[in-house]
């Protein structure tokens, strides 16, 4: 029997390897640019790609799980910003809850809606605990959620949250900074969390350059995600890489 995605996290999180994922906005991409970038991902040690953004005006979701499931062999996961941004020609969707706010809506509200839809996609459905950190951008998602992100510099708040999706039964912790944050999650975030909460943590916002992406697989991410930065210059790819190869060396070295 072929190995969920979820137990591939779950395995990797064991052995001790560390995942990168590119996040791939419809929205903002156009085919050319979705191309290169599929491209060099096929050439590098890319373990996923997440579709999905905050807002979508265009309808360009279908045509770009299309153009990847074409030229790739890369899994395909669903990062919807609304019960919109769903199709079957994925191969998962992260099923949101927005922990860090206090938004019914985000909270329980829109998943009952989309939860027949999902049903019937045969998607593998991921439940994940999602939280917004203060990235010192605006943040789409922390305002179409109308909730506040968790302050970078309060890592027990984070925790306190993380900690109480580990009880709720969450499978996967996301801890995103945003869309072109000035700063990433904080590396004493990362660090507290993975020190007590023992589910795969996924992180994303601000990772801009390999030596940032280093010091957050060190403080403890298992998968790290990048957008903006690629859309801008898809080359970083092979510098994610080689951290994401280097870190996972190294935590593999550790007794």
């Amino acid at each position: 029997m072929r190995e969920t995605i979820y137990q591939q996290i779950l395995h990797n999180k064991k052995s001790k390897r560390k995942g990168f994922s590119v996040l791939i906005d419809p929205d903002h991409l156009k085919i050319k640019n979705l191309e290169t970038i599929i491209n060099i991902a096929n050439k590098q040690d890319v373990d996923y790609f997440f579709i999905g953004g905050s807002l979508i005006l265009q309808d360009r979701l279908e045509e770009t799980l299309k153009l990847i499931r074409e030229n790739s062999f890369i899994p395909t996961i669903l990062f919807p910003g609304s019960g919109f941004q769903i199709s079957h020609h994925a191969h998962a969707l992260l099923f949101l809850s927005l922990v860090s706010g206090r938004n019914p809506e985000y909270l329980i509200g829109k998943q009952i809606e989309i939860a027949p839809k999902l049903q019937t996609t045969g998607l593998e459905i991921i439940s994940t605990a999602y939280m917004l950190v203060d990235g010192r951008n605006s943040n789409t998602a922390a305002y179409i959620s109308q909730t506040q992100p968790i302050p970078n510099d309060k890592p027990e708040a984070a925790l306190a949250t993380a900690l109480a999706a580990k009880y709720l039964g969450f499978h996967l912790l996301f801890l995103d900074a945003g869309s072109g944050a000035k700063i990433s999650v904080s590396q004493e975030m990362i660090s507290r969390i993975s020190g007590m909460v023992q589910l795969p943590l996924i992180v994303g916002g601000g990772i801009t350059n390999g030596y940032k992406a280093r010091e957050l697989y060190q403080a403890g991410a298992d998968i790290l995600v990048v957008g903006n930065a690629i859309e801008k210059d898809p080359s970083l790819i092979a510098e994610i890489v080689s951290a994401k190869e280097e870190s996972s060396y190294i935590e593999q070295q550790k007794p």
